[in-house]
């Protein structure tokens, strides 16, 4: 028996990553009957079948989970937001931020196609992200080659598993290409008609970059808040969190209660009002979602 990490996944077969190799792995008939369905990201122990092929025997615990895409053990995801083409939705990102705070997980702002805007288009950008700044997000600009721009994300991806999100046609697939040019990936072709990029990429994979271990997939797939309760989503806004402290009453869900510090912090200007308003809009929209049974 050995140990490795799942590194992709296609077809039914498991790449495990042992000491540099990649092993060819099924998985156990028994962890269907027992619902585990191993994941790219996983720590999994294996027994060996052959000169190149194994099955996988046992699953080990996971940090982190998520579901679209379907990926383990995740630190951190870089979140890809385009200056034009499409151009920046705050509400999209504060969407993405909720997202990824509901799972725990390190968002990373990266700005991407600065050279397609103009000057006064990347200055309003630039007003709007330093807020973002302001509470504790890092946000990171692109800059112009390929040497320049992983010594730019070295930092942030040495040692942690790094997922890519953003809507498509941002250039996800393009950042990948920059950093790791023989990938060779397939830049995904911005539609006219839509203002939407095409999905470029279908299988989860682990890569290699920076000292650090980054997952081409094709993104999250699904930005609603199902799993997230209304009591919760305070707590994905990391600075309604914070200033929920100091409100009245213990269940504060900072919308109409007497003696809100939430509020009060909007009106003085220290909570931005947009992000305010994102979260009641999200909050809304759990409130009306339907039950599942």
């Amino acid at each position: 028996m050995a140990e490795g990490q799942i590194r992709k996944a296609i077809s039914g077969f498991y790449y495990v990553e042992h000491n540099g190799e990649l092993i060819q792995c099924k998985s156990r008939g028994v962890f269907r009957l027992k619902g585990i369905n191993p994941l790219v990201g996983d720590m999994v122990t294996y027994t060996p079948d052959g000169e190149n092929d194994a099955t996988i025997t046992d699953v080990h615990p996971r940090k982190s989970e998520l579901v679209r895409p379907p990926i383990a053990n995740v630190d951190q995801v870089l979140l890809v937001f385009s200056v034009v083409e499409p151009d920046m939705s705050l509400r999209l990102l504060d969407r993405f931020l909720s997202v990824i705070e509901s799972h725990r997980l390190e968002p990373i702002i990266y700005v991407s196609k600065e050279d397609l805007a103009n000057q006064q288009t990347i200055a309003e950008n630039e007003g709007n992200l330093a807020y973002y700044r302001r509470i504790g997000y890092t946000v990171l600009r692109n800059v112009g080659n390929e040497e320049q721009l992983i010594e730019v994300l070295r930092p942030y991806l040495n040692g942690k598993t790094t997922v890519l999100a953003g809507q498509s046609g941002v250039g996800k697939s393009t950042l990948l290409n920059t950093i790791l040019p023989e990938l060779e990936l397939k830049t995904g072709v911005i539609s006219d008609a839509l203002g939407r990029g095409k999905h470029t990429t279908r299988h989860v994979e682990l890569l290699e970059i920076a000292d650090g271990l980054v997952a081409d997939t094709p993104g999250f797939s699904s930005l609603g808040f199902e799993h997230i309760k209304k009591e919760e989503l305070r707590d994905c806004f990391v600075e309604i969190s914070e200033a929920g402290e100091g409100c009245k009453f213990r269940g504060c869900l900072h919308v109409k209660e007497p003696g809100c510090a939430v509020k009060a912090q909007v009106e003085e200007g220290t909570i931005s009002e947009a992000r305010y308003k994102n979260y009641l809009l999200f909050l809304q929209e759990i409130i009306d979602r339907k039950p599942r049974y």
